[in-house]
This record gives C-alpha cells, sequence and structure tokens, in this order.
C-alpha cells in the first residue's frame, strides 16, 4: 500500500502522561506533513492540539474514561462535551468491562448512549480492551456498540497487557459488517503490522509509530 494511502487510516497518537506541549506540538507538525487522519491526543491538550491544526484538514481524536472506563456515564459526556467544545472532532472512550463482564447489559449499553448522545454527529469510537475479553465478549461488546449509536469498535487503550492483533480485528469486523468502523490499536509499530492489521479488517489505526509506518523508518519500540 502506498503511502500516502496508509496514512489515511492513521489517528497519530501520543497519550503518553509524560507528554509536554513542545511533544504534542511536533506530534501535530507531523501529522500535517504526513497527512495523517488525525492526532490523538490526552484532552488537556486538545486546545493546544487545535490551535496547531487549524485549517489543516487534520482531525483531533481525544479519550474519555480513559484508560479504565469506570467513570460514571455523566462524567464520561461532560469529558466529551467539553472536548468538543475544545477542538476535538472525535472522541474515544473506554467500555467499562466490569458491567460487560458481570453481564449488566443495560448499563454498558446506556453508558455508550450516553456518550454518543453528548457527541451528536461526531464520531464515537468505542475502546473495548480485547485483550481482557474472551472471543465471546468481544463479540456481545461489538453488538452492544452497535446497539447503542456509536461509530467505531476499538481494540485497545495501549495500555493494558496487549493491543490489537489480527485475530481480534478480524472478530469485530465479522460481528459488524462492512458498514461500521474497526479502529486497531496498541502493538502497530510497523509498515508490515499496519498491513496486516488493515487487511484483517481494520479502517483505522491509533498508533504513536505513525512516522515509521509511512516512511519504512526503523521503529523506536515505546509505549502510547
Amino acid at each position: 500500500m502506498k503511502s500516502e494511502r496508509l496514512a489515511e487510516y492513521i489517528d497519530h497518537t501520543l497519550l503518553k502522561p509524560t507528554a509536554t506541549p513542545e511533544q504534542i506540538i511536533k506530534l501535530c507538525a507531523e501529522a500535517k506533513e504526513y497527512h495523517f487522519k488525525t492526532v490523538c491526543v490526552n484532552p488537556d491538550w486538545v486546545t493546544l492540539a487545535a490551535r496547531e491544526l487549524k485549517k489543516s484538514g487534520v482531525g483531533i481524536t481525544t479519550v474519555v474514561g480513559f484508560p479504565l472506563g469506570v467513570n460514571t456515564p455523566e462524567t464520561k459526556a461532560f469529558e466529551a462535551r467539553e472536548a468538543l467544545e475544545n477542538g476535538a472532532t472525535e472522541i474515544d472512550m473506554v467500555i467499562n468491562l466490569g458491567r460487560l463482564r458481570s453481564g449488566d447489559i443495560k448499563s454498558v449499553r446506556e453508558d455508550i448512549q450516553t456518550v454518543k448522545k453528548a457527541c451528536g454527529q461526531r464520531i464515537l469510537k468505542v475502546i473495548l480492551e480485547t485483550c481482557l475479553l474472551s472471543d465471546q465478549e468481544i463479540v456481545a461488546a461489538c453488538q452492544l456498540v452497535m446497539e447503542a449509536g456509536a461509530d467505531f469498535v476499538k481494540t485497545s487503550t495501549g495500555f493494558s497487557s496487549g493491543g490489537a492483533t489480527s485475530h481480534a480485528v478480524g472478530l469485530m469486523r465479522k460481528t459488524v459488517g462492512h458498514n461500521f468502523g474497526v479502529k486497531a490499536s496498541g502493538d502497530v509499530r510497523s509498515r508490515e503490522d499496519a498491513e496486516a492489521i488493515i487487511k484483517a479488517g481494520a479502517n483505522r489505526i491509533g498508533t504513536s509509530s505513525g512516522v515509521a509506518i509511512v516512511t519504512g523508518d526503523e521503529v523506536i519500540k515505546g509505549d502510547y
């Protein structure tokens, strides 16, 4: 796949708690240079990213309920509204895994619906943390996300015990069909990784290695 085409899949990501303003500015400059789909930053950096990316065509993704997903739905919705007011264009929320695994489907559905209501027409991606779920739980979570009116299912936060796998992405794509978003995040660090995960069914990739992926440079292993 050509680098320009590959870049369109990438949410260029920096979610480390130690990120500095200078690093966020650099992330945004890279996103503009390589034409990534969005940058993905923590909520406190949305205003800075919006300033740096103004009129660039690069979107701004931020995270809510991150990274554990156990905030109340109202808290997640507040985070989403504030981020959108500050310039975010897409929201990635973390599902409440404890309620999902206990079978409290109603609460999980309402959690997602509450955040989607706050997002309006903006894209909402729901992070499942697939490394902590069985295949049956992944399928059930994907079905819930669709029922709740979100726009994407997403594999991972990048802060748990594992990231995206072709198996999980393929299972998610099979469950949601062809007209729903699937984002792979965590452990996608090279062009080979990216192309494999796209082949499995991802139509968005969250990665801190976006530049290395599109340029073919050596990847320096690091977290999100």
